[in-house]
């Protein structure tokens, strides 16, 4: 899965002068941001997807169109540590739909949810960040 570049740096050096304070609040913006780009994964497998009986499958290199609902109901955003996010679906098959296989080509919806909020994940951070070293 993409990462922001630099995060777990950033990470490590933000743990190391931050405060409880300056922590908590980086955390709840990078969950945000997580649950922003969950949405957004969402999104995109709904986008113009038709269940049933008339469902079409996505052509390769297009996000999956949702027929179940269950790739979307499991995606999920889970803070693991303080300053680590993650946006994730345990769906069974949601990896071979992300990546594809030696006979599917890949349909992401995850890393283009990545790429679309990035910057606004980072404006988030960014911001959280600037709250957290103005008030300490």
């Amino acid at each position: 899965m993409p990462r922001i570049t630099g995060a777990d740096r950033v990470s490590k050096k933000l743990a190391g002068m931050a405060g409880e304070r300056t922590v908590r609040m980086v955390g709840q913006a990078l969950f945000a941001g997580g649950e922003m780009v969950r949405a957004e994964a969402g999104r995109l497998i709904t986008e113009g997807a038709v269940s049933g009986k008339h469902h079409v499958p996505s052509l390769p290199g297009e996000p999956p169109n949702e027929d179940t609902g269950t790739l979307r109901t499991h995606i999920e955003t889970t803070q693991p540590a303080p300053l680590r996010v993650e946006v994730s679906s345990n769906a069974p098959y949601a990896a071979y739909l992300e990546f594809g296989t030696s006979k599917m080509i890949e349909r992401p919806y995850m890393r283009p949810a990545l790429a679309r909020k990035k910057d606004e994940v980072v404006a988030l951070v960014r911001k959280a960040v600037g709250k957290a070293v103005k008030g300490a």
